[in-house]
């Protein structure tokens, strides 16, 4: 099992890539949330989730993604999903979350998703 990692990357001056490696469960979820957090309490609301590294998401991890996405929404901003492992888009699937999510394949693609309208 790899450790959980969470590493930041400003992708434009708007859009932040927030890359996660390892499991997101009960145990790792709150990590996640506070650097969601930190970046809203920057004024960073479009943010990109690289999921490439994600081993694992369990129902508090993808719950997550949840809050988070009504709160970007509210302060104007969005969230999308990066090429997400085969078992963590099987959760999302699973829970819905797939009609809910906008994903994308590569930074390029997120960062057009993000683009101020």
């Amino acid at each position: 099992m790899r450790e959980f990692e969470i590493n930041l990357e400003e992708l434009t001056p708007d859009v932040t890539v927030v890359h996660v490696a390892g499991w997101l469960d009960a145990h790792t979820f709150e990590y996640m949330e506070q650097a969601i957090s930190n970046l809203f309490d920057e004024g960073k609301v479009r943010i990109a989730v690289n999921l490439a590294d994600v081993e694992y998401v369990s129902s508090a991890g993808a719950g997550v993604f949840i809050g988070t996405l009504s709160e970007s929404h509210e302060r104007g901003g969005d969230i999308v999903l990066m090429n997400p492992t085969e078992p963590v888009q099987e959760v999302f699937d699973m829970l819905g979350l797939s009609q809910v999510f906008k994903f994308a394949a590569s930074p390029q693609e997120a960062a057009k998703l993000l683009a101020k309208k």
